[in-house]
């Protein structure tokens, strides 16, 4: 496996819920006369929840990371010009 197979995957399933979201309003909508139903827009505020999940999450943490190894680095610069 590749280093970085587990993001691929949580992008690709978080991408694939808000496309069958989509795609099922847009079916229910023009199949049942103009009307969603209540069950439709519970799924559908599901994929949104899980896909703001994934990207969510994932921003939060490499931000954090970054802002950590900023710190870090910070640190080490100025203990090596004090030697």
């Amino acid at each position: 496996m590749q280093r970085n197979t587990k993001e691929w995957i949580q992008y690709g399933s978080a991408i694939g819920m808000l496309i069958s979201g989509v795609l099922l309003t847009f079916l229910c909508f023009f199949l049942n006369h103009y009307e969603v139903k209540d069950s439709v827009l519970w799924y559908v505020a599901q994929t949104l929840v899980y896909a703001g999940s994934v990207f969510g999450v994932s921003v939060y943490i490499n931000t954090k990371l970054g802002e950590v190894k900023n710190i870090i680095d910070e640190n080490l610069n100025q203990k090596g010009r004090e030697k």
